[in-house]
């Protein structure tokens, strides 16, 4: 008698998990493919927008800078060629605005009195500073998660511009049913198990921007997608010009060697 009640509570129990499970079961969590943001740089002529590049780096500096990094970035990138365009004067006036860690006073300090870290004007040899010290401190103000650098995120992710586009304009689709969000956590279908440490960074009119643009969060992602892809490989164009460039040399090689050829043979019938 115990054992047939035991089995039926069983049983039970377990019809009424199945459904849960195969709800479960049935939600595949594997990222969807990247959208596609037609970016002006794709393909073999492809080049940067420079309008675009100087929005997205306005959206980096106004939304993504106060929790990801651009170690791999000078101040000075921001006026060579191939760049977003800015002029001397202006990456000297970006430089300025950051705080960089200062050498050693004249008696060889590096905190002042309050034991706040010294600092100086940021200079065009030097690189974006972290928004962070340290690993330790990114962690504490994010969750435990570590905000990754953003300067090569472009060449790190599959996907590339196209990814980092997604999943900026991803956190606003509809959550399908039998998927839950982790507590703490975000849905966002372009990232692999769907639940996301970042909040929804963008957001209509996030910026003002100077050339009249209207800020929609697919804009504000499109533009900085397109600067970080500058960031991840800013010789691009360059690049491209010169296998071009190969290019011709080699078409106009063949040609020469295959008259040559025809003049060598010609002269042996």
């Amino acid at each position: 008698m115990r054992f047939a009640l035991r089995f039926t509570l069983a049983a039970g129990l377990t019809a009424l998990a199945l459904p849960a499970m195969a709800q479960d079961a049935a939600v595949n969590t594997t990222r969807l493919h990247p959208k596609s943001g037609e970016f002006a740089f794709e393909g073999p002529f492809g080049t940067y927008d420079r309008a675009a590049l100087q929005r997205g780096f306005q959206v980096y500096k106004e939304v993504c800078a106060a929790c990801h990094g651009l170690n791999h970035v000078a101040f000075h990138n921001l006026n060579e060629e191939g760049g977003p365009g800015f002029t001397e004067a202006q990456a000297k006036a970006i430089a300025a605005g950051y705080k960089i860690p200062a050498d050693p006073n004249d008696k060889g300090e590096l905190f002042d009195d309050k034991g706040v870290r010294l600092t100086r004007p940021g200079i065009l040899a030097d690189k974006f500073p972290s928004p962070y010290p340290n690993e330790e401190a990114a962690r504490a103000n994010n969750s435990g998660s570590l905000p990754p650098d953003l300067s090569m995120v472009v060449k790190a992710r599959a996907g590339g511009a196209d990814y980092v586009y997604s999943i900026l304009t991803g956190f606003h689709e509809k959550t399908p049913a039998g998927f839950k969000v982790t507590e703490g956590k975000y849905f966002n279908p372009y990232f692999e198990g769907w639940n996301i440490a970042m909040p929804p960074p963008l957001v209509d009119n996030a910026v003002t921007y100077s050339d009249g643009t209207k800020a929609t969060i697919a804009q504000e992602a499109h533009d900085v997608a397109t600067f970080l892809a500058w960031a991840s490989d800013p010789k691009m164009e360059e690049r491209k010009r010169m296998g071009f460039g190969v290019l011709i040399f080699l078409v106009a090689l063949s040609g020469v060697l295959f008259a040559a050829y025809r003049k060598v043979w010609a002269d042996q019938h």
